[in-house]
């Protein structure tokens, strides 16, 4: 009870005080996040990339051995026509008329082109395996530098975040406890403000009779209401709080 008396006690100035004090620990908590910049999201884009290159590796490593099964296949293949041409001609020996050595003729053709052809399609498939070796060569390089790129972006956070984290925690208690000490009513208003002003700026100080915020120009009886702090006053055009520009949060 005794702290929803003392809001309600605060003056206009107190109140105002307090919005820029709170506005300059959120800043303070933004800057410390900028400086995090974009690592999260290269750290992330990295994995997702690495990810890739694993997955188009297995594939093309899957059909590699695809052709390496294929051109043993056909090797296979030319040593069983191989034996079976061995086989005809000796059967061509013992024929009882011409019919039977004209069918065992067609067979040992059919068996020649067979080779012909197992060594024509080995020979495309070891042109294919060459091709794709290089491929894979090339993607394995990708990806291992691509990895040292991830270890240290990694790193890189990691230690960010070590220097950073320990003080962002003891602001953003700061920032929830100032917070509470204002009133629902301009709480609210400063976490809508902030949520939707560039920057997470919502308090803002006059600068060079503009608004600190969006740059236009204030008019001189606005200013000096604004020097007053007798009443919140809002940019007209961006909406943010406007308070004087020599105001030093403690």
């Amino acid at each position: 009870m005794a702290k929803t008396a003392t809001k309600k006690e605060a003056t206009v100035a107190e109140k105002l005080d307090s919005l820029y004090n709170l506005q300059l620990i959120d800043s303070e908590i933004d800057r410390i996040r900028t400086v995090r910049g974009e690592l999260p999201l290269e750290v992330q884009d990295l994995e997702d990339e690495l990810a890739g290159l694993d997955t188009r590796i297995a594939k093309m490593e899957d059909e590699l051995s695809t052709l390496d099964t294929d051109v043993s296949d056909r090797k296979n293949a030319n040593k069983d026509a191989e034996t079976a041409i061995a086989k005809y001609k000796e059967q061509q020996n013992n024929v009882r008329n011409n019919r039977e050595f004209e069918s065992i003729s067609k067979e040992i053709e059919y068996q020649e082109l067979e080779i012909k052809l197992n060594e024509k399609r080995s020979k495309e498939s070891k042109a294919k395996v060459g091709h794709k070796k290089e491929i894979i060569g090339e993607a394995k390089e990708r990806r291992t530098l691509r990895s040292e790129d991830l270890e240290s972006k990694k790193s890189e956070l990691d230690e960010i975040i070590a220097e950073t984290q320990t003080q962002e925690e003891k602001l953003l208690k700061k920032s929830k406890s100032a917070l509470k000490n204002l009133d629902d009513r301009l709480g609210g208003a400063y976490s809508r403000l902030r949520v939707n002003a560039k920057n997470g700026l919502a308090v803002v100080p006059v600068d060079r009779d503009s608004c600190g915020g969006c740059f236009n120009k204030i008019p001189p009886q606005r200013q000096l209401d604004i020097q007053t702090k007798k009443k919140v006053i809002a940019c007209e055009h961006c909406g943010r709080v406007l308070v004087p520009g020599e105001e030093v949060a403690e």
